[in-house]
Parts: C-alpha cells; sequence; structure tokens
C-alpha cells in the first residue's frame, strides 16, 4: 500500500459523494491508519454497518445520533466515540456537520 504526501492541503484533496448528503475526504494514511474527513448534510444517514477496522471519531461540527451495538448517544461538537472492529454503528445527522473518522488498519476501500 502506498502513504500519503507528508502535507495535505484541503483545497488540494478530492471530494467523494459517499451517499446521499455525505461527502468523504481522504487525509493522511499508510497501511497502519487513515484520517478522512466526511461531511454531512442535515437529515443524511451513514447507515448501520461494520468492518474489521478499529475506529475512533471526532464531532468537528454538527450534532449526531450515534449509534453502537444498539446503544445510542447524541453527539455534538467537540465530543468523540470510538468502535471496536466489526462492530455494528451508524449515524444520523440532527444539524449539518463534520465527522473525522481514523481508522487502524487503513481502510484499503476508502483509497482508489
Amino acid at each position: 500500500m502506498k502513504q500519503s504526501k507528508e502535507f495535505l492541503l484541503h483545497k488540494e484533496i478530492a471530494v467523494e459523494t459517499v451517499g446521499n448528503g455525505v461527502t468523504r475526504q481522504i487525509f493522511g494514511y499508510n497501511s497502519q491508519i487513515l484520517l478522512a474527513k466526511i461531511t454531512f448534510e442535515k437529515g443524511s444517514i451513514g447507515d448501520v454497518h461494520q468492518h474489521p477496522h478499529v475506529q475512533t471519531s471526532y464531532i468537528e461540527s454538527g450534532k449526531f445520533e450515534v449509534m453502537i451495538n444498539n446503544s445510542k448517544q447524541i453527539l455534538e461538537k467537540g465530543d468523540g466515540f470510538f468502535v471496536p472492529g466489526d462492530t455494528d454503528h451508524g449515524v444520523v445527522c440532527l444539524e449539518a456537520g463534520v465527522i473525522i473518522d481514523t481508522f487502524t488498519p487503513a481502510r484499503e476501500d476508502f483509497l482508489k
């Protein structure tokens, strides 16, 4: 697997549409870690899913209902969450915002 360059300028990073009202930008990565910025419009949904990667996330802005393993919590700017590998999780965007996701190992499926 390749790795990202050292300096990552927001205006130079491709924006990928990944769902209705959801976009993603991939920042730094190598085979062990990947950082992604996910932008949500109000009402958009990050469907319940699971993957083998460990994920930790930071709510940069907005308000979200986050579900992890059938437990729900409302999170807003400054909050975060942790998802062990192979665990059901998803989000509903209550107020437009951004989530910063970090995965280990890297999500190769996010890289083209």
